[in-house]
């Protein structure tokens, strides 16, 4: 029985720190997050500042308290602040080494907040991979495909690629081609679609709407088109049209020629 009780207490100190860890960081884990909700509703209410910037310095501000929570549990065990810091020093080389991606991440975060090349709720592509930004914090930025894939894109790609982004500007240039036979008056079919433009109130009335012939094809006369509009009524214009160009072709007569496949039989 002492000799139990001789072991409680040796070990009592050891267990009553593992304790005190656990309490740390449930407590810090709690004050992380409730921080970093306080610092993003807060800037939300600021009209002037951007919610990606909101987004940006409350993940920041997460992450800090963590860090000081890990330091913290470590000094329950002996961990000195100031030895442990010249530890992280004279090990900063393999450190970075290892952490490479990891910082190359965080500062192109940063870079990105500063830049701004896009936004949230932009719709962007960045090097073959697109999607509307739905968040960007310190290490990644988060996308939604349009059958909504969820995309966690690292800050260093984006930041190091080529970035197309859909949103940037007001308004968008919708460019069609129609196909017609070469039999089929062109300048009818031009007016068809002029027409069409100008009685749909999504296409902008300057740059006014744009039609020529640019390609005569091995079956077709195409003809090209331009519409511009406001940006989130891209899609929905584009689709409208088409269908109503097909439409309105078949009730005029404009033939849209499509490939013919002559099937020859030997007969041995």
């Amino acid at each position: 029985m002492n000799a139990m009780i001789e072991q409680l207490g040796v070990y009592a100190p050891l267990i009553i720190n593992v304790v005190k860890a656990v309490i740390f960081l449930v407590v810090g884990y709690i004050l992380a997050g409730l921080v970093s909700s306080i610092v993003r509703k807060r800037l939300a209410r600021i009209k002037s500042v951007d919610p990606t910037i909101g987004n940006f310095f409350a993940s920041l501000a997460r992450w800090l308290i963590l860090v000081f929570v890990f330091i913290a549990v470590l000094q329950l065990f002996g961990f000195q602040a100031t030895s442990l810091v010249a530890v992280l020093g004279a090990a900063s080389l393999a450190i970075g080494l290892a952490l490479q991606g990891t910082l190359s991440d965080v500062a192109s975060g940063v870079m990105l907040i500063i830049f701004r090349p896009y936004k949230l709720g932009d719709y962007i592509d960045v090097s073959g991979t697109a999607g509307t930004v739905k968040n960007i914090d310190l290490f990644v930025t988060e996308l939604a495909t349009p059958d909504n894939v969820q995309i966690i894109m690292p800050n260093s790609k984006a930041w190091g690629s080529t970035v197309s982004n859909y949103s940037a500007h007001a308004t968008r240039r919708v460019d069609l081609v129609f196909g017609i036979d070469y039999g089929d008056d062109m300048d009818k079919a031009m007016g068809i679609i002029l027409d069409l433009a100008n009685a749909d109130d999504r296409v902008m009335k300057d740059p006014e709407p744009w039609t020529r012939v640019t390609n005569l094809g091995d079956s077709s006369v195409d003809l090209s088109v331009r519409l511009w509009c406001a940006s989130e009524d891209y899609w929905d214009l584009k689709f409208a049209f088409l269908k109503a160009v097909k439409e309105t072709f078949d009730a005029k007569g404009i033939s849209i020629p499509y490939p013919h496949q002559v099937e020859i039989q030997r007969q041995s």
